[in-house]
């Protein structure tokens, strides 16, 4: 089998992969909605993938791996490693997560990251509102994860919230603010978390997605602040979100002086730039996103690493799509036992329910979510419901 083409369209937001073979067979890997700008980084490698086996993923990988980056870029290098994923498993007539060794799971375990309605605002009573609405939800997530700080609009909307300087809108997700929280800030974030807690209790469990854009010293007060809470973990103080480095070695000063489990990963691309925060154990959760680290493969060896040096590990999803949740599916079915549970992702918007295939509907049950049984990461786009989505210039991505 030999790959003919290379493929991107941009369907809502989502930049779509589809790699197409000489046998028939293709295979689909989608970016998250926050890039519609990566359709030309993606169509980049078509050169280099023409004419490969696509069931060898990690020789095609090799070919194309040292060309992504740091988030966002990794993104087009992990989309078409999925949709290679696809293929291969179509190709032996499995799901893909039987060629990463196999499930040692029968259902796996998702929270609620993105499923949200707009706010009516950052007070806290705006919070405890919130996270009641979430805790109502059909899915019956166990979890919630609620962004505050410089990962929400406090910054903005709480008077004298830090002493740094607010950026102007960018034009694009990911603009980093940062800066020393005043006291008025730092009582404001712990009266949310106070009333998103009475709200909760102890029937759902409750992570913070903080920056990144933190000082070392307030992470440090903060989290010690919150140890009474039981909070899951508080996620991207130091660096994180779109922060194109990792600094494990102030992750490590946090994580030692307190209980309350400390996360970040989401933007790093492939196991090496993990191995100092795992090995160093600078932190207590990470969480790479397949769909920016490089890859599933590079998830599952990233988790197996992680797994030796007792690191739990809580995958990054939020915006990936229905498509990005199939990758998600097949890969942690098959962690060891320091998984806890993927971020479930949304789509850029509600039609892309009815373009994806092989979807129950009912995904997600007692925060629960079955396994995909069809070949490869089991699922595909309608075409004909799709094509009315398309661009002008993408009008041949079925054909």
């Amino acid at each position: 089998m030999k790959i003919t083409d290379l493929r991107c369209a941009v369907i809502g937001k989502h930049p779509i992969v589809r790699v197409v073979t000489d046998e028939g067979l293709h295979g689909l890997g989608e970016v998250e909605y926050t890039k519609p700008y990566l359709k030309p980084w993606v169509l980049h490698f078509r050169d280099a993938l023409i004419g490969e086996d696509p069931t060898d993923v990690e020789r095609v990988m090799l070919k194309i791996r040292q060309r992504g980056s740091f988030k966002p870029n990794g993104a087009a290098v992990s989309a078409i490693e999925h949709a290679l994923w696809d293929i291969a498993g179509k190709a032996a007539g499995v799901p893909v997560y039987k060629l990463l060794g196999g499930k040692v799971r029968d259902k796996v375990r998702v929270y609620n990251g993105s499923i949200r309605r707009k706010r009516t605002g950052d007070r806290p009573e705006d919070y405890a509102a919130d996270v009641k609405w979430m805790m109502e939800r059909p899915e019956g997530f166990f979890m919630v994860k609620q962004g505050i700080s410089f990962h929400s609009n406090m910054k903005d909307t709480v008077e004298g919230f830090h002493y740094g300087v607010t950026q102007n809108k960018a034009g694009y997700h990911g603009a980093m603010d940062q800066g020393v929280i005043s006291e008025r800030g730092f009582n404001h974030m712990l009266d949310c978390v106070i009333a998103m807690k009475e709200v909760l209790g102890d029937k759902v469990s409750l992570a913070l997605d903080c920056g990144p854009g933190w000082m070392l010293p307030d992470a440090i007060k903060f989290a010690r602040a919150v140890e009474k809470y039981n909070l899951m973990w508080l996620e991207d103080m130091l660096t994180g979100d779109y922060v194109p480095w990792v600094n494990p070695q102030a992750y490590r000063e946090l994580t030692t002086s307190t209980s309350t489990p400390i996360h970040t990963g989401e933007q790093i691309y492939l196991r090496h730039n993990f191995k100092e925060l795992i090995e160093t154990q600078a932190v207590r959760v990470i969480g790479p996103d397949p769909a920016d680290v490089g890859g599933i493969a590079e998830l599952k060896w990233i988790t197996e690493h992680a797994y030796m040096h007792s690191i739990l590990m809580a995958p990054h999803g939020t915006a990936n799509g229905l498509l990005g949740l199939g990758a998600l599916i097949n890969v942690c079915a098959t962690l060891p036992a320091n998984y806890i549970a993927f971020e479930y992702p949304s789509a850029s918007d509600p039609w892309w329910k009815d373009l994806v295939v092989g979807l129950p509907k009912q995904i997600v049950k007692d925060s629960m979510v079955d396994l995909l049984e069809a070949p490869g990461l089991g699922l595909d786009i309608d075409a004909e419901a799709a094509r009315k989505y398309l661009r002008e210039e993408d009008a041949g991505f079925f054909d």
